[in-house]
Formats: structure tokens, C-alpha cells, sequence
């Protein structure tokens, strides 16, 4: 029997977690190498819907491991500060904090980036692109044994993406503020904070929420070396979850919803360790002992920012003239080619 230490892990916090009151939700159960896998999503926080919250998501690709530490350690950090820092239970009293650390367990446990049907759950929800996608990498429905497969267009959403949009819906979308971040690792020698559309090369209504945000970050922390850009700057796909879950969000009228993706840049480690190249792990993931404690140290600000963010969202969101100047400085910078 094969086994997943990151699921261990998960339990061990859930567990740890039930004595200061964390919600722990065992969504469903996948199937893979004969065993059942569970599917958890974990929350902190005040649940009133009137209260902003921060959603966390890693592993779903299940090759990308390290989306699934860092969001591991992070809340290992979390349930210690419970037991001795005043200032987190006091937050935690204006902000609900919901973690899904790991939602293709199946395909972690297989050491594949699709799930166990074979399917990639980033080119799997219902939504086709209006712009050009590149040929396979924006997802493909002519077999599982290819990457990028978006499953059968007329099947329903694989059960990784309904617990994903379950959870999102709940949790996020009933708010009229949230934000969520999904780590993944595997693009360029950069970390990447991407941010919708995926599948059209159009800017999102909420660019001038981005755009504050990013300065909020970078003021408070001047020294980061976190690239913000939407994804369509590098390619376009089918299916996006994100976009998805965003789009849902806009019907539902004058709601924020800010899904973000932190893509960190796997190509510099392994030009730093060449020799990551001959394992699969190799290519998404830090393999030393000292890179891998870096990188789990090195994001750390930046989730603890997001919950902060979600908390104060009322100081710094724009409004009035310092709205339309952040749209102008967006289109500038992101979208210059586009008229206003």
C-alpha cells in the first residue's frame, strides 16, 4: 500500500485543530491504487457571511506537492499561534479562514498532475475559451493518456472540482468579500502571482481591486520579489476553475470575489540542482532539504498578508477617484494595447 504523507499531515492538523475550534468537512472520497482517499477542506474564524474570508488551495495538480506543504506549514503555524497570541484570536473573531490543502489526493498519491481518471483539474470546468488557446496545453478532450485532458464534454465535473466549487461557493462566494489563493509551482524562474481572465485576453471588472492590492503588498513589504500579471499574458485554456468560480461570482451582483494563483517559478531550482531534471518531482518541486525549508519559509508573509488583507478590506479597497486611477494605471501597465 502506497501511502501520501501529505495526507497524514492534514489529519494530524485536523485533529490538532478540533481543540481550538477549526471546522474540519471530509467533502467526499476519490479511488486511486485501490484505496480511498478523503478530500478535506478545514476553516478558522468567525462563519457569520457577513464577515470577509481568505480561502487557501493547494494540490491540485497532484505532481506540485509543494502547493500542499506550504499550505501545511502555514496552518501548522496558525494552530500555534492559537496558543499563546492574543492578536489571531481577536482576528480571527473578523475573518473565516477556509483551507483546502489538498484536493487531487489521488493524483499526488499516483505522482501524476492529473487525477486518477486522467483528468487535469485546471481545464475542467464547463467553460470553453472565447480566445485562442494554445494547441494541447489549453486543454484537450481527445484522450486521458495525453496531458491537458479536460474530460468528456458531456460529463459532468470531475468530484476534485465539484468539492473545489462546493467549498468556493459556500465559504467565499456568500460573502461580499473574499479572496482566494491556489499554489502551484512548475512556470519560469519567478514566483508568478497570477490573477483571471484565463480563458479571454479581456481584464477582469475588478483590475482596480488588483491593482490595490498589489500596491498594498509592496508598500508593506517593499522587498518582495513576486511578479503580479494575468495569466493571459502566457497562455490562454479551457475550462479554468478559477474563472469559472469568478465568473459565478459576477452574476451574483456587487460581491468581490479575487481568486489569485501563486505560481512559483520550479525553473530556477532546478537550474540551481540540474539533476532535478531526472525525477518528475524534480521539476515541480524543491528537492534538497535546504531549498525545500527556503521555500516554505519565503511565502509565509505573503498568506499571512492575504488573511490580513481579507480582515481590512474596508481600508483599503478603492473607491471614488482612486478607483479610476487605479483602472488607468492597471490598463497602463497590464493591458497596454487595449483601449479603455
Amino acid at each position: 500500500m502506497r501511502h501520501l504523507p501529505e495526507l497524514f499531515e492534514l489529519e494530524r492538523i485536523a485533529e490538532a485543530g478540533l481543540r481550538h475550534n477549526m471546522e474540519v468537512r471530509r467533502l467526499c472520497e476519490v479511488d486511486a491504487a485501490g484505496q480511498k482517499l478523503p478530500i478535506y477542506a478545514l476553516a478558522l474564524g468567525n462563519p457569520d457571511k457577513h464577515i470577509p474570508a481568505a480561502g487557501f488551495f493547494g494540490g491540485i495538480h497532484g505532481l506540485e506537492r509543494i502547493g500542499t506543504q506550504i499550505l501545511l506549514v502555514f496552518l501548522r503555524s496558525l494552530l500555534k499561534r492559537l496558543q499563546w497570541d492574543p492578536v489571531l484570536h481577536r482576528q480571527l473573531e473578523s475573518v473565516r479562514l477556509v483551507f483546502m490543502p489538498l484536493v487531487n489526493p489521488g493524483g499526488m498519491l499516483l505522482d501524476t498532475r492529473c487525477n486518477p481518471q486522467g483528468v487535469d483539474l485546471m481545464r475542467n470546468a464547463p467553460l470553453d475559451a472565447v480566445d485562442k488557446v494554445p494547441f494541447m496545453l489549453g486543454g484537450q478532450r481527445y484522450s486521458s493518456m495525453l496531458p491537458w485532458y479536460r474530460g468528456s464534454a458531456d460529463a459532468p465535473m470531475e468530484i476534485e472540482s465539484q468539492a473545489v466549487c462546493t467549498v468556493v461557493e459556500e465559504e467565499l462566494l456568500a460573502r461580499d468579500f473574499s479572496l482566494a489563493l491556489d499554489c502551484h509551482s512548475g512556470f519560469g524562474t519567478r514566483d508568478r502571482i497570477w490573477f483571471p481572465h484565463a480563458h479571454t485576453l479581456a481584464p477582469i471588472p475588478h483590475l482596480p481591486d488588483i491593482s490595490a492590492l498589489e500596491d498594498l503588498f509592496s508598500q508593506t513589504y517593499p522587498n518582495h520579489n513576486y511578479l503580479f500579471e494575468p495569466q493571459s499574458h502566457h497562455y490562454l485554456t479551457h475550462g479554468d476553475l478559477w474563472d469559472y468560480l469568478y465568473l459565478r461570482s459576477e452574476q451574483m451582483g456587487k460581491r468581490i470575489f479575487l481568486p489569485l494563483t501563486l505560481e512559483m517559478g520550479s525553473w530556477l531550482w532546478v537550474k540551481k540542482n540540474p539533476r532535478q531534471m531526472l525525477s518528475r518531482k524534480g521539476l515541480f518541486n524543491p528537492l534538497p532539504s535546504h531549498r525545500l525549508q527556503r521555500v516554505l519559509r519565503k511565502h509565509s508573509v505573503w498568506l499571512d498578508f492575504l488573511t490580513r488583507a481579507a480582515c481590512g478590506h474596508r481600508r483599503w479597497l478603492p473607491q471614488g477617484a482612486e478607483r479610476v486611477q487605479h483602472h488607468e494605471r492597471a490598463y497602463a501597465r497590464w493591458y497596454p494595447g487595449l483601449k479603455l
